[in-house]
């Protein structure tokens, strides 16, 4: 029996990034664990990963391609060659392109859980050439990532290993137990120094069960609470007026839109003790170093830009940057690496389509309708709003869909042709953390389960197979890791990671600076407010009604990343609820209910619980349809409208009633 140990670096979609041992056995799989080689994982990784032999051998694992051969959503599919899948693949986009023309074709994808070249390098490039239609990825991220941009350009937060260095602690709309857990070691040992620990989340979530103080405010109102916050820093002379004068702008506007919000106001909309949120203030303007973990539940809502941009501008009118003091959101500014040296093309000037409204345009665009989808990296039917629209749209006739994956997913079963997918166990890749900010190299650790391919082979053939090939492309995992490391890629492949020029721990302001156009931390940003239909800083009232008086989430889970792992759960989901909004409706625990409103209906088991407040209901995030009794999820009750800034998702805007 022959047994190695294998060096590789965790890709899924978390923030930690963690370094990997993987014990192969005689070409197995057998473990995986975590390294001793890095600091911020420290030898320790979460379950999902630890059991990723569970994922990597299930029987749902897709080994060859294969084509339908019975009515859409049947999941009855004929294996074929690859040779027989391109065929079918570059015939019809061919068609397509000639009767429809090529925005007809949409790629739809996310792929958090890839890295720097398995996402967005050759099959950028092929859908770039081949004029398809251009996904923005809003499904995550995208009201953030506007924001961030806006006010500091994406300059990198306080790294989590400097969290030991702060007395004050405060996670808003963050869950580390669920996805990054290598935080909550840091944030435990701060505690054990003598820090405070502050958690704003509308759930009783493992770090608030241990917190000093718990805020747990209504879903969606966010924004009125840091801008209360805001204007009580200002109304009381906290602000450091020197830092605000020298390095930001903006602050006149900031104050003006916050001094709408006192903190009984503000109190009120969120359902939350009005001395919770002055306990707040007081701990925070008192307090160094002081940091804010910022997480995206806050995004998740109509408000959901301005939430973040109000949230992370709190630091910066005190001035609490320091080590350990500040905030952090994503990190992934840390890496500024010339993607366009890897996609080798311009992207052409096409539509755009939002990726939250795929499920409308399939059934309502047309000049010219969605004719090609090809889905990959992603899994549309258990991760986007309105599921119901969404199948309706995947169950037409005229539509050709791939779906490129690892697992028979809920997606694929509803392709006409389905291609097989390698984990990062099977293919070469390079990955960043978004929390964690080293890059580590993503290696071959078993040979490949049957016929299963990496992307960079799947979209460089297509490339080819369509004559879009141009002289100088490159398609290999070592030429694209040098396009975009130069000299740094040789230092990579005898060390296997590398930090940013940075370093991994920059204090901000200090290290590192805001990336805006103007060097500043802009407080207000023009194109912000210009882009927002209502303004920067502007709360939308809640779209609570009499019908559906109860606010869903659908937060994640610590047994799957977004979907990936969904087929593996062996229990059905459930739906929680506080007692009092149960005793209300005569419900009692364990009895199976009707979570609806006019989008959908899930059919679950109640779990009565106080770890979620009053008001509020939530259905884990990322289930597949086996785990419901109706074969629906949380997102078929999620509506897809479309949050202030960024065009991001409103998974948090569902409003439901339970019977």
């Amino acid at each position: 029996m022959a047994s190695r140990i294998h060096a590789t670096t965790c890709p899924l979609d978390c923030p930690d990034a963690c370094s990997l041992e993987v014990q192969v056995v005689d070409d197995r799989l057998h473990s995986i664990d975590g390294s001793n080689s890095n600091e911020f994982t420290d030898g320790y990784i979460c379950g999902k990963v630890r059991n990723f032999a569970d994922h990597f051998y299930c029987d749902d694992r897709l080994k060859r391609p294969a084509k339908r051969v019975g009515e859409k959503g049947d999941g009855h599919f004929q294996d074929i060659s690859w040779d027989e899948a391109f065929d079918l693949m570059t015939s019809r986009i061919k068609a397509d392109c000639e009767q429809f023309g090529s925005e007809s074709i949409l790629p739809l994808c996310y792929g958090g859980s890839n890295g720097k070249l398995t996402q967005d390098t050759v099959d950028m490039r092929f859908f770039y050439r081949l004029g398809a239609s251009h996904l923005d990825r809003t499904v995550c991220a995208a009201p953030s990532t506007a924001a961030y941009n806006g006010l500091y350009g994406k300059m990198p937060g306080v790294a989590l290993t400097d969290y030991v260095h702060s007395k004050l602690i405060v996670v808003w709309g963050n869950n580390p137990h669920a996805s990054g857990i290598h935080l909550v070691k840091h944030v435990q040992k701060a505690q054990e120094n003598g820090a405070k620990l502050v958690v704003i989340d509308p759930r009783t979530t493992p770090l608030a069960g241990k917190a000093d103080l718990h805020i747990p405010l209504y879903p969606g109102t966010d924004l009125p609470v840091a801008l209360a916050i805001i204007n009580w820093i200002v109304q009381n002379e906290h602000t450091d007026e020197s830092f605000i004068s020298e390095t930001t702008n903006g602050f006149e506007e900031l104050a003006q839109r916050a001094s709408a919000w006192s903190l009984a106001k503000a109190a009120d909309v969120a359902r939350v003790p009005v001395e919770s949120l002055e306990t707040l203030c007081r701990w925070y303007v008192e307090t160094y170093p002081a940091v804010i973990r910022c997480g995206w539940g806050p995004e998740r809502n109509r408000n959901g830009g301005s939430a973040i941009a109000a949230i992370l501008a709190i630091p910066a009118l005190a001035n609490k940057f320091c080590r350990g003091g500040g905030f952090t959101m994503s990190n992934s500014g840390a890496w500024r690496l010339p993607t366009a040296n890897v996609i080798q093309q311009t992207p052409p000037d096409t539509r755009h389509i939002n990726m939250n409204l795929v499920g409308e345009h399939l059934l309502t665009l047309n000049d010219p309708p969605i004719r090609t989808l090809f889905v990959y990296n992603c899994n549309p039917v258990a991760t986007l709003p309105e599921q119901n629209k969404l199948i309706r749209g995947l169950q037409r006739e005229d539509l050709f869909t791939v779906v490129f994956d690892q697992v028979m997913t809920d997606t694929a079963k509803y392709a006409d042709v389905i291609l097989p997918a390698t984990t990062f166990l099977e293919h070469d890749d390079l990955r960043s953390g978004y929390g964690n900010t080293r890059l580590g190299k993503v290696t071959p650790a078993v040979p490949r389960e049957g016929e299963a391919r990496p992307n960079l082979e799947v979209f460089a053939e297509l490339i080819q197979k369509l004559h879009l090939e141009q002289p100088g492309d490159i398609t290999s995992a070592t030429e694209l890791q040098a396009a975009l490391l130069g000299e740094r890629s040789e230092v990579l492949e005898q060390t296997g990671e590398l930090a940013p020029e940075m370093g991994l721990a920059p204090i901000q302001m200090q290290d590192t600076q805001p990336f805006t156009s103007s060097g500043k931390i802009e407080l207000f940003p023009a194109i912000l407010n210009d882009t927002s239909e209502h303004g920067l800083y502007v709360y939308q009232a809640d779209p609570q009604t009499n019908s559906y008086p109860l606010a869903l989430l659908s937060p994640a889970t610590s047994q799957t990343v977004n979907s990936t792992f969904g087929q593996l759960r062996k229990h059905s989901a459930s739906v929680r609820m506080h007692p009092a909004d149960a005793d209300q409706r005569s419900l009692t625990d364990g009895c199976e209910v009707r979570v609806f409103n006019s989008s959908g209906e899930v059919f679950v088991n109640l779990e009565v619980s106080e770890k979620v407040r009053i008001g509020v209901v939530e259905i884990p995030k990322g289930i597949w349809r086996k785990s419901t009794k109706n074969g629906k999820t949380s997102n078929a009750l999620s509506p897809d409208t479309l949050s202030d800034i960024g065009a991001g998702a409103c998974f948090n805007d569902a409003r439901v009633q339970v019977e």
